[in-house]
């Protein structure tokens, strides 16, 4: 166990082989704010941080890296050597990203590259105009063979917190912050180094009818929902991206109190106070749609 603290998800960099579609998406449908292009590397802000999506030019859609940032409480070095005792290598890169002058890249037991560190610029270019422009990137899935060390990894070294699960060996969510997760890792046997879905913050219910409505104009029909989640309670729906990446809007997500080992109290919780467990299903209304989310 390490004293390295995570405490939110910044950014997610994505090769893809439809850079300038996936822009055009993240740009007109998304909302998101161009902060720079540099040799075809395409970096969008939500609004706050000098990016919080990368697009880099590919040959094959994969993700390249994810970006958190820790507590400060440590320098990069110090945090490099206390992964160093527990066993876990990495590198120290200045400049390697622009927005981020220093960074400490390691890799998570699936091979995921993560970047963490302390400091990134906030050249604050504010929400988009038009489009969807969520709150914020909130969470992402993945999928991970190795998914137990996979666990262990996120909490021993980035001081993660066990939150949930779906099924005994499905889906398996985790924070380090007071959302209810901020990754979820989703148990695969044929998969590995694999993003399940990417999910953005919307403002309220009301701006789940106006993104939905945007998504059919943009052409990206919705695949799955509206429904309120069992693990999380947040209402989501999902579509695909141009490069047929999930996507989740979602509001309404639970707020973990860690002191307490608890989550705020809702109307709508089943289960009074609500601690972390293990859920059944993924919906809280009984509403089942088409697309089965356990294997998009």
């Amino acid at each position: 166990m390490t004293n390295v603290k995570a405490f939110r998800l910044v950014y997610v960099n994505f090769a893809s082989p439809n850079a300038e579609k996936l822009k055009d998406y993240y740009i007109r449908t998304m909302g998101y704010v161009l902060t720079k292009e540099e040799s075809g590397v395409i970096y969008l802000s939500n609004g706050f941080d000098h990016h919080n999506i990368v697009i880099t030019p590919a040959l094959e859609k994969k993700v390249l890296s994810y970006g958190y940032q820790l507590d400060g409480k440590l320098s990069h070095q110090e945090v490099q050597a206390q992964l160093k005792d527990i066993g876990i290598s990495s590198v120290l890169k200045t400049d390697a990203i622009p927005g981020v002058s220093e960074l400490v890249e390691l890799h998570d037991p699936d091979g995921n590259t993560v970047h963490i560190f302390n400091e990134i610029e906030h050249p604050a270019p504010g929400f988009g105009q038009s489009g969807i422009v969520p709150q914020k990137l909130g969470h992402l899935a993945f999928y991970a063979k190795d998914f137990k060390n996979v666990i262990k990894f996120y909490e021993e070294a980035l001081g993660f917190m066990f939150s949930d699960q779906i099924g005994e060996d499905f889906a398996n969510f985790l924070t380090c912050n007071t959302d209810h997760h901020v990754i979820n890792i989703v148990a695969s046997e044929t998969k590995s180094q694999t993003l399940h879905h990417i999910a953005f913050q919307l403002k309220d219910a009301s701006h789940h009818t106006i993104s939905s409505d945007l998504l059919a104009k943009h052409g990206h029909p919705v695949i799955w929902g509206p429904s309120r989640h069992t693990s999380g309670h947040n209402i989501a729906t999902y579509h695909y991206d141009p490069d047929g990446n999930v996507v989740e809007l979602f509001t309404d997500m639970d707020v973990y109190v860690p002191e307490l080992g608890i989550y705020e109290p809702r109307p709508w919780h089943e289960f009074l106070p609500l601690k972390p467990r293990v859920w059944d299903g993924l919906s809280a209304w009984g509403t089942e749609f088409e697309v089965d989310l356990a294997n998009v």
